[in-house]
């Protein structure tokens, strides 16, 4: 018997003296910086809960252990600019929990929020209508001096090295 699939859902804003370094402080504060992030595409398993979290409530692991996540990241690196980032999910109408995701990046909030919702309407229309809005979770930050960037990340799983190795 296996548990239930527990989706969670945080988001993380940082600055660094690179965009790189930006994109690690955006992850821990969102959480997950200790981690091989494995970027998957946007389906929510059946019978999966999706829950929003801060960041001391998203999966903990071993430094290093490889983490299956989706997720969105948006950098500026120039004073005055924007990053947002987004993630929208929905739900099948048969109650099974079957959903998608959706992810977006850009340099305001109203973009990033359209273009989740006109994704998940295109994804629902592709499969029938069948899918509803459930959530979404969006977060920007702007750029003072220094290179900026925006995440939001749902994780699925994470997995040790030794586990992948032998598994």
């Amino acid at each position: 018997m296996t548990d239930t699939l527990t989706i969670r859902v945080s988001s993380g804003s940082g600055t660094g003296r690179t965009p790189l370094a930006a994109f690690d402080a955006a992850l821990a504060a969102a959480g997950v910086s200790d981690f091989n992030l494995v970027r998957l595409s946007s389906i929510v398993p059946p019978g999966a809960a999706v829950q929003e979290v801060e960041r001391h409530d998203q999966l903990r692991g071993a430094h290093g252990d490889v983490l299956f996540c989706v997720y969105a990241q948006a950098h500026a690196s120039l004073p005055g600019h924007e990053a947002w980032a987004g993630i929208a999910w929905s739900r099948h109408e048969d109650g099974s929990g079957a959903g998608l995701f959706v992810e977006h990046e850009g340099p305001s909030n109203e973009q990033v929020s359209a273009d989740l919702t006109h994704s998940l309407q295109d994804l629902s229309a592709t499969r029938g209508n069948r899918y509803h809005p459930e959530g979404r979770r969006i977060t920007g930050i702007t750029c003072v001096t220094m290179p900026v960037c925006a995440v939001v990340v749902a994780t699925y799983r994470h997995v040790g090295w030794q586990e992948l190795q032998h598994g």
